[in-house]
């Protein structure tokens, strides 16, 4: 006969245990007949105690339990197969392996644009970035109007840190801004977002920019001064974008590779130190076990370029450095890189660490996860509700980052406008229902269908042995596409007196104050 189950959870507030009560019908047991100890009564409170010394529970909810600071670490151009516990067989990860192995790697994690600052808007809006008009990164405002794009994104937007912020955290953005370009002024600043603090590289023409060296410092300084309340952080790193500057320690740790390994494999080493010494803070201001951290990165790894040219200064970040020669990234298998809808431009590393409630060591290669889905997912992992009138085109999946297998409800959809060369730049559209994804030009008048359970690395199209899933999934997408805007939003436009002509096309000399190990090529 099945046990009834009566109550619900009972959370016992000191011990943080939570039971379960269970009675059973009454006919399976008898009143003892010597009336010492009644088997009515004695029962009930076994199977109680039971449950209560058995397996772990999760803890239940509670009004009274404090909310989780939330860090979100994105790196730049970081791809699927750049940590050696994705199968990398000469990178080396340990704090990124650490994190994962504390908690859950996810292996089916995609941002919804293949280049920086719509992968960001994403993040940031729980929208796609295409409702917004941001297609490709921001530049200067004259290459902004030739892609139909604003100067910076929407300040009316809803964002994740200005939700936080007005629910009590105290809010964050330290590394990587471009959510506008240097070259733009007028551009909001970050607090127009719901940031409390911040120090940025890539921001607007006037801004204080932050050394691009600095990031986890400034991170590390902002978890000691708010250890005390709930606290939400951006930390955008700049590794592994070009200029590669890794510095002098890693260059020497790697110099039995080639060169080009060497430079890569030492940035992927500074980023993940930078990544334990957040860590390190975290466990040091006694916030480790009520942290959510996720580790992520904007999109896939950069195209290896063809020429190996001398070290130059990016004006952008003021990084000193390697050019693409060294961009020597991997997919992990995957088709394509940065720059392409294929699945490598836009699948991504995805880790997440929540001590007590996502479980340790798992990989859950099932849950499709997105960009678009962060917002309504650690905002209710927060307990903050989502403003009245606030759409977002993601989805709280919330159960997935507390160790359950989700099925998502919600296509997936991407755009590219930018570079089409052959022979993974050609898709303008991509759309993914279920397993079935299915990249198009604008008319789809050229397809490409792929089952990805069963091919990840996209080497196998359908399209012809499936006409129905074909047309099923072209109308979506382009029902999607109808349905964006058709202009970029009003007042987002930098004041044309006060812009500046375009630098001339051409790379900086290196600067005399050299990023550490980037003077000449090893």
């Amino acid at each position: 006969m099945p046990v009834t189950r009566r109550a619900s959870l009972v959370n016992h507030p000191q011990s943080g245990v939570v039971v379960t009560a269970f009675v059973l019908p009454s006919h399976l047991y008898q009143a003892d007949s010597v009336g010492i100890l009644s088997m009515k009564r004695l029962l009930p409170a076994l199977l109680l105690l039971a449950t209560a010394l058995g397996a772990p529970a999760a803890p239940a909810a509670s009004s009274t339990a404090p909310r989780p600071n939330l860090v979100f670490i994105f790196a730049d151009d970081w791809g699927w197969g750049d940590l050696s516990s994705h199968g990398s067989t000469w990178l080396r990860t340990p704090h990124l392996d650490g994190l994962a192995a504390a908690g859950i790697d996810f292996g089916q994690f995609n941002v919804l644009n293949p280049v920086c600052s719509p992968s960001r808007t994403a993040v940031m809006t729980g929208q796609y970035p295409a409702r917004w008009g941001v297609h490709q990164h921001f530049a200067h405002p004259a290459q902004n109007r030739q892609r139909d794009m604003p100067d910076w994104l929407d300040p009316r937007a809803t964002t994740l840190p200005g939700l936080l912020r007005a629910a009590g955290y105290r809010t964050g953005h330290f590394g990587k801004w471009h959510l506008t370009n240097r070259q733009t002024p007028g551009a909001p600043r970050p607090e127009a977002y719901g940031i409390d603090e911040w120090a940025v590289f890539n921001g607007g023409a006037g801004w204080p920019a932050a050394k691009v060296g600095d990031t986890a410092a400034n991170t590390v300084a902002f978890i000691r001064a708010h250890r005390d309340r709930p606290f939400f952080i951006n930390v955008w790193l700049h590794e592994s974008h070009t200029p590669h500057a890794p510095s002098a320690e890693a260059m020497e740790r790697w110099k039995h590779l080639d060169e080009q390994r060497r430079v890569y494999a030492a940035v992927i080493s500074d980023g993940d130190a930078a990544v334990g010494r957040i860590l390190d803070a975290l466990r040091e201001a006694g916030v480790e076990n009520n942290t959510l951290v996720i580790f992520s990165s904007d999109n896939g790894p950069e195209n290896t370029g063809r020429v190996k040219r001398p070290a130059y200064t990016e004006g952008d970040s003021g990084v000193t450095g390697y050019d693409t020669y060294y961009s020597v990234g991997e997919t992990g298998g995957l088709r394509g890189r940065k720059r392409h809808l294929f699945e490598g431009g836009v699948r991504v590393p995805f880790i997440v660490r929540w001590p007590g409630r996502a479980p340790a060591g798992i990989k859950n290669d099932t849950t499709v996860i997105t960009a678009v889905d962060l917002l309504p997912t650690l905002c209710a992992a927060a307990g903050v509700a989502l403003p009245d009138g606030y759409r977002s085109d993601g989805e709280n999946l919330l159960p997935a980052l507390t160790g359950r297998s989700v099925a998502r409800t919600k296509p997936v959809f991407w755009e590219w406008r930018g570079g089409q060369a052959e022979p993974d730049g050609w898709p303008r559209l991509a759309v993914r229902d279920g397993d079935w994804k299915l990249l198009l030009t604008h008319d789809a008048k050229r397809v490409s269908l792929h089952r990805l359970t069963a091919d990840r690395a996209e080497a196998r199209d359908e399209s012809a042995a499936q006409p129905d899933v074909v047309a099923r999934l072209s109308r979506l997408a382009l029902e999607w596409k109808a349905s964006l805007p058709a202009r970029p939003p009003e007042g987002c436009f930098a004041p044309a007196d006060q812009i500046v002509p375009p630098p001339a096309e051409k790379k900086s000399a290196p600067r005399k104050a050299k990023a550490a190990g980037a003077a000449n090529p090893p």
